[in-house]
């Protein structure tokens, strides 16, 4: 075989190797605005996999939580609070009332209500709803008896008031209680609709300021540690992610679609002398080789 021909074959085979090197990167930063960090991820293998099954980005880059009652669009989140925010197309708000399942969340996902979250029952049943005593003075055995004041500037909405509802219908969980299954079962509890405020905006006696939605909040662990190899992986502009196998060990993700057991400065091994990616190690020596015989016959 003349010279030539080797070089061909050689750089054939580079070709081959160089996708491994040029992927996208698999999981991503991002989802539409919104900031992606540990420990959500943007589909399979990215973030922590307790939380994968439940925080997804769509195809349309919208960030959303699934549960058993629905798919809900996430506002905003909050890493330094450790607090997510999402809305219910089903809600009311001042502006807009509609009827409404209600919302619950699975029994064993990685969150809880936030205590910042209000939730208020609309137009509930007083004569057959069980959030009501059957005795004379019909008090709210469910609802928190301080709730009257949210009651009352809720009737005051337009969109509320055309209801021409009697504030005594409306009940207001705070602190939010949902129950060991976690779920507000609006049909069960003989409620038409919820709203739910989780922030005044400073606007306390301005329901059309108020801030609609459900905050949770979430924990990294048991003992509510940020993962050090996370941190590092982070550092190195690497997302975090994970084994998608049996062991659902940890997994960087780098740039260019690589994943690693530690960061992402592998790529500086070249010239600063940090360590290389564990597995890509052939790779490079692929390309090491391949030049070497090319120069060989050169």
């Amino acid at each position: 075989m003349n010279p030539k021909s080797i070089i061909t074959l050689l750089s054939s085979i580079l070709i081959t190797f160089l996708p491994t090197l040029t992927t996208s990167q698999t999981c991503h930063n991002t989802c539409g605005k919104l900031p992606i960090k540990y420990p959500f991820g943007t589909g399979p293998g990215c973030g922590d996999p307790r939380f994968q099954p439940y925080v997804a980005c769509t195809q349309q880059q919208q960030l959303t939580l699934s549960t058993h009652t629905g798919c809900y669009t996430v506002t905003s989140i909050d890493y330094n609070t450790q607090v997510v925010h999402i809305s219910d197309p089903t809600m009311s708000t001042c502006s807009c009332t509609r009827p409404s399942p209600g919302f619950g969340l699975n029994y064993d996902a990685p969150f809880a209500f936030h205590d910042s979250t209000v939730f208020a029952l609309l137009d509930c049943s007083t004569t057959s709803s069980p959030i009501y005593k059957g005795n004379n003075n019909s008090t709210f055995p469910m609802c928190d008896s301080q709730g009257e004041d949210i009651c009352g500037l809720l009737n005051s909405c337009d969109a509320i008031s055309r209801l021409s509802l009697p504030i005594s219908t409306c009940c207001v969980y705070a602190p939010v209680d949902l129950g060991p299954s976690f779920e507000m079962d609006l049909e069960k509890l003989q409620c038409e609709s919820y709203s739910a405020v989780y922030g005044y905006n400073g606007q306390e006696s301005n329901p059309a300021g108020w801030e609609y939605g459900i905050a949770l909040k979430y924990k990294f662990n048991y003992k509510n540690d940020y993962p050090g190899l996370c941190a590092s992986c982070e550092k190195s502009n690497g997302v975090c992610g994970y084994d998608c196998g049996p062991s659902a060990s940890f997994a960087c993700n780098c740039p260019g679609g690589l994943n690693t057991t530690t960061d992402c400065f592998f790529g500086q091994t070249w010239s600063f002398g940090s360590r290389f990616f564990p597995g890509k190690i052939g790779i490079f020596s692929v390309f090491s080789s391949t030049w070497f015989v090319i120069l060989a016959f050169m």
